[in-house]
């Protein structure tokens, strides 16, 4: 497992790249978001509690009650990433939308100032104002204006980067009392609760009869299943620093599944956008863990 630290991690990141692009194209035959972040959940919720039955003695230390409180305040995180990412998708494509999710991190630093857990520098104030330079080139906003800009396209893929902000910071709380298996389970548990009553009750009981039915389980398998199997493992053996570099493998992906399977293709300037956000992520990411 050791000498699979990387490979685990970019498994896990083109998984999930792949996994909007499975996204995009199950909205492009009619199916509704929401109903195709429900199944990716659902399905994943079952993987993760084969994984948890079978990691049973590691289930849990330290307070079981802090645990499922940050799990499911995690769950509330993954609500939010994996239903505002693909809302998201719906209405600007695979590759802007996987591209505002990255700006996670932006979200995380800013949450960190807010709680005091980092201190203000000028590297980091200008990493985010070029980071807000980049969306601003991604979304068309310098050459539209604003009166063109998909305002909710935008605003769901900014949200799913402060849905995903929320769940690192609670998943890293509830590794302080229980295993990754238990964590993520619970988490999946929660999401299920909470995302049930907003989707279409009808068309979520239909996909169960639909010839789509494989392309759903296939979702929930590689987009919450097995990749946070992979994640989990390679972290264990990967450097943070290197990490974070590996994570932009899944908005590259999306991209170019968008691209290559969808036909979605970028401007010159959108490219150059993605490419200062992602570059400059990156850059910000491994500085602060080094």
């Amino acid at each position: 497992m050791k000498n699979f630290g990387v490979g685990f991690v970019v498994l896990a990141a083109v998984l999930w790249g792949v996994s909007g692009g499975l996204a995009g194209i199950l909205m492009e035959k009619g199916w509704d978001p929401l109903v195709i972040s429900f199944y990716r959940g659902a399905v994943g919720l079952i993987c993760l509690l084969i994984w948890m039955i079978i990691r049973t003695k590691y289930y849990s230390y330290g307070s079981l009650r802090k645990m499922l409180l940050w799990s499911a305040l995690a769950g509330v995180g993954v609500t939010g990433n994996f239903s505002f990412y693909f809302i998201s998708i719906s209405h600007t494509g695979v590759a802007i939308a996987s591209v505002l999710m990255y700006t996670a991190p932006i979200f995380v630093f800013i949450i960190s100032f807010l709680l005091r857990m980092e201190r203000v520098t000028a590297f980091k104030v200008i990493s985010m104002i070029i980071v807000l330079g980049g969306i601003g080139l991604l979304t068309g906003v310098y050459q539209n204006g604003l009166e063109q800009l998909n305002v909710l396209g935008i605003s769901t893929g900014l949200l799913s980067g402060l849905s995903y902000a929320i769940y690192i910071f609670s998943f890293n709380y509830a590794l302080k009392y229980g295993e990754p298996p238990a964590i993520l389970s619970t988490a999946l548990v929660a999401f299920t609760l909470i995302l049930l009553p907003f989707i279409d009750q009808k068309q979520a009981i239909s996909v169960l009869s639909s010839e789509d039915i494989f392309w759903f389980i296939v979702l929930g398998i590689i987009g919450a299943g097995i990749s946070f199997f992979f994640y989990v493992k390679g972290l264990r053996n990967t450097l943070p620093s290197v990490a974070s570099i590996v994570a932009m493998i899944e908005p590259v992906t999306a991209s170019l599944f968008g691209v290559v399977i969808l036909g979605q293709f970028l401007s010159l300037t959108q490219t150059m956008g993605m490419l200062v956000i992602l570059t400059t992520i990156t850059i910000l990411s491994t500085r602060k863990r080094a």
